[in-house]
């Protein structure tokens, strides 16, 4: 399985766009799971349901900066600039809000997470859009010579 693959099945088990994408890289990262989570959960929802900088793009960002700590200040900004081009070359954007009004879902920004029902997995396209982030950070990785083989 990709880490694309298991970003997109951790979103449809519950987790949300931040913590799906950062969770796919944890081996990579040697970041526990459960740190995984805790650190990435305030991002989703574009930061706090916000509906800023789309989650996936987060998790990828902080993926980037543990898979990456090499990097100076600038090469870490440059990295999470190029992610996000990659991105908004796909999706059209980089904003949650953009992303989801863009297929009809009413962005809401009350604190309250919404349930996972069938419904909503049906509605978002966020299980696509954490693939897509775990893919082009999958992609980045391989053309600098990271990560270690997908299962």
């Amino acid at each position: 399985m990709t880490r694309a693959e298991r970003a997109r099945e951790n979103f449809k088990s519950g987790l949300n766009c931040s913590q799906s994408v950062l969770l796919a890289f944890s081996e990579d990262t040697g970041l526990a799971e459960d740190t995984a989570k805790a650190i990435s959960r305030p991002l989703g929802g574009g930061m706090g349901r916000l509906r800023q900088t789309c989650g996936a793009v987060s998790g990828a960002a902080l993926a980037s900066g543990l898979l990456f700590p090499e990097l100076s200040k600038s090469e870490a900004y440059a990295l999470v600039q190029e992610i996000a081009r990659r991105f908004t070359a796909r999706n059209g954007s980089i904003n949650c809000g953009e992303l989801l009004t863009g297929v009809g879902v009413k962005a809401e920004t009350s604190p309250q997470a919404e349930a996972r029902t069938a419904e909503y997995y049906k509605k978002r396209p966020c299980a696509e859009l954490v693939y897509d982030a775990a893919e082009i950070l999958e992609q980045i990785c391989a053309e600098r010579g990271r990560l270690l083989p997908s299962e």
